[in-house]
């Protein structure tokens, strides 16, 4: 029956739909952290949809909100008024930090980094977008022009000038040999450098920690410093937390508080985990920046009744049930559990993350070079020993993603990772 399926997936679908597996799995339903296939096989998921399935799957209070709603009514679009997407607005905005917040939903992270670009580039009258290095913003036609990955970046044409800034990769490119003080003052330097040599631009757009890149990052504080430089000239300050906000770096509710000093960002995109599976994303801005826009616009979908069902509960748990606090626990066990693995195979470069966003990246022994086979290898013998997990990474796919529901418990850590070290060591 799967073969069928993949059959009529590759007559049907675009080639570059990528599909992970020799033979691709079709998976049917799931519960907690555990999902089954098609032919009954059980696997433990450390990926959840692609940080999606934030909570857990068939998460009870979600499955409730939504077949409730479903009841009542499924969509209006934002030309009236709608109870559930003012109530998840409120809850986003308070959260948020920004000051004087406004929120518009939309139904995915792309769409939302695409609305974030637009508000910037209105308000300041500019096109020019400063990016980093290794970042991924979604399949936009302006998303995809200032991600800085070219495995993401399938053209060069663009409504955009996009420039690339160094500090998004701790550990690589040119000033990886420096101590953390020093790494971020050769990178403030950097960009004051390029500043120097162009109009001032719109925003920078940054991830705190980047997704599709392999979980990488910079040390704390680097985009409070940036911030400094950027206020002084006007230019705004993006925090893509599609993939690090709800918590899910454990340490703080949203990515961008690592880097605090100089404040919170002007705008906030998020998406993904907020609708534990349902199609949610949004933008937070202060309303001067939000309401710079002299033209109509709406969202047809962007906060459709039953997709803020969803969220409002799955907001609700998440907070109640102290999942970031669980993903600080139990990630901070399973990182130290992944590194002691790491000491004894050859091929493990880095194992890097915060809470429950963890990368192990992996290269050819002895050298700092990709090695996507392993890669690819060890995907094959997680799944074999019922484990799914993602891959990532920038210069060549060689970085394993881990990011399981944030309600996943020690006993489910220990057993992933007893599964991920037989197949590390299958190398």
């Amino acid at each position: 029956m799967t073969k069928d399926l993949f059959a009529r997936h590759r007559a049907v679908l675009p080639d570059w739909l990528a599909l992970y597996y020799e033979d691709p799995l079709e998976i049917t339903h799931g519960e907690g952290r555990h999902v089954w296939d098609a032919a009954g096989n059980r696997y433990l998921d450390f990926f959840g949809g692609i940080l999606t399935t934030m909570t857990a799957h068939a998460l009870p209070e979600v499955t409730k909100a939504v077949a409730e709603q479903a009841g009542r009514i499924v969509h209006s679009s934002t030309l009236y008024l709608n109870r559930p997407m003012v109530e998840l607005a409120e809850r986003v905005a308070q959260l948020s930090g920004i000051p004087d917040a406004r929120v518009f939903f939309t139904t995915s992270g792309t769409e939302a980094n695409d609305t974030a670009l637009l508000l910037a580039t209105a308000h300041r009258r500019s096109n020019a977008i400063l990016a980093m290095r290794n970042s991924y913003h979604g399949r936009s036609f302006s998303a995809v022009g200032i991600t800085g990955n070219r495995g993401w970046s399938p053209t060069s044409l663009t409504p955009l000038q996009t420039l690339y800034v160094h500090g998004g990769v701790r550990s690589r490119g040119p000033y990886a040999h420096l101590d953390d003080r020093g790494f971020i003052d050769a990178c403030v330097a950097d960009l004051e450098d390029l500043l120097g040599h162009t109009r001032a631009p719109a925003a920078l757009i940054a991830e705190p920690v980047q997704g599709v890149g392999g979980f990488t990052s910079p040390p704390d504080g680097l985009y409070a410093a940036f911030r400094e430089v950027l206020r002084d000239r006007g230019i705004l300050w993006i925090s893509d937390e599609v993939q690090t906000g709800w918590g899910r770096t454990g340490e703080h509710f949203w990515g961008w508080q690592a880097h605090a000093g100089s404040g919170p960002p002007d705008i906030v995109t998020f998406a993904k985990g907020i609708g534990n599976g349902m199609s949610i994303g949004g933008v937070v801005a202060r309303a001067e920046i939000m309401n710079c826009l002299d033209a109509n616009s709406i969202s047809t979908f962007g906060g459709t009744q039953i997709t803020m069902a969803a969220g409002l509960a799955n907001l609700a748990h998440l907070l109640e049930h102290d999942l970031q606090g669980n993903a600080r626990r139990v990630g901070g066990l399973l990182i130290e559990r992944l590194r002691a693995v790491a000491a004894q195979v050859p091929h493990v470069r880095e194992v890097r993350g915060r809470g429950l966003m963890i990368g192990v990246e992996l290269t050819r022994p002895g050298t700092d070079e990709a090695a996507p086979e392993a890669a690819s290898t060890v995907l094959e013998e997680a799944r074999a020993g019922g484990l799914l997990v993602g891959k990532g990474g920038g210069h060549d796919t060689s970085v394993l993603r881990i990011a399981p529901p944030m309600s996943l418990t020690v006993a489910e850590a220990e057993e992933g990772a007893a599964i991920l070290e037989r197949a590390l060591r299958s190398i």
